[in-house]
């Protein structure tokens, strides 16, 4: 079943002789609990196309559809609470606010939305996440690889339609990029989650269902990973 639509996306930056096409054009669709990696060279448009599919940019033309609704057709306010109910982003520099505690970090999107945290999913995410032992500690008391899980955690809170995940195992070492990519699949089987994941790593990327290549905002090939 199809989850998100991408329709005719185009995002242009500035003007004249300044002019950057960082999309051009681009339409493809995500089913519902599918793992799509995104590859490309530094500059082809990958991270432009996250954040279009995160309601963080909105695009110069074209559509975003998810489950039906036209993402961009809402107003700022409207936008925000999208990002915060159905987008989980995670990123490579982990961006956890430093005077919180794991479990606060992880509870913070629930409680912008103004929502009561679901106690029950917190104790199964920490627990998955190994972070149980940890949920009281600070940021800067954690390894790198334990700020990243606390960073999916967050991104898994509120049980998002989608995950999009930009170079999240950029700053880790082999053994823990491939525990957090283990933790993302897991999540994408176990809860269903629709999970794109942008990548430099071509071992990353044959781990997913299906990859997309992107080269100068347009795509190159898109294809299913046989298994």
């Amino acid at each position: 079943m199809e989850l998100v639509r991408i329709d005719q996306l185009t995002k242009i930056y500035g003007s004249g002789e300044n002019e950057v096409r960082a999309l051009d054009n681009v339409s493809f669709s995500i089913e519902k609990g599918e793992f799509l990696a995104v590859i490309g060279p530094s500059g082809s448009g990958k991270s432009t196309l996250l954040h279009a599919l995160g309601g963080v940019d909105r695009p110069t033309s074209g559509h975003i559809y998810l489950n039906g609704q036209d993402v961009y057709a809402q107003n700022d306010e409207q936008l925000a609470i999208f990002r915060r109910r159905e987008v989980g982003l995670i990123y490579q520099f982990y961006n956890l606010i430093p005077v919180l505690t794991v479990e606060e970090n992880m509870t913070l999107p629930v409680l912008l939305d103004g929502r009561k945290v679901n106690q029950d999913r917190l104790e199964e995410l920490l627990h998955v996440l190994d972070l149980s032992a940890r949920r009281f500690h600070l940021p800067n008391q954690l390894s790198g690889g334990q700020q990243q899980r606390v960073s999916i955690g967050r991104a898994l809170m509120n049980a998002p339609a989608i995950v999009l995940a930009d170079e999240p195992t950029g700053n880790l070492d082999s053994r823990n990029s491939q525990e957090i990519i283990e933790l993302l699949k897991y999540s994408n089987k176990t809860y269903g989650q629709t999970l794109v994941v942008i990548t430099h790593d071509e071992n990353i990327a044959l781990q997913a269902d299906r990859i997309i290549a992107i080269e100068d905002g347009r795509i190159a090939r898109d294809t299913r990973v046989r298994r």
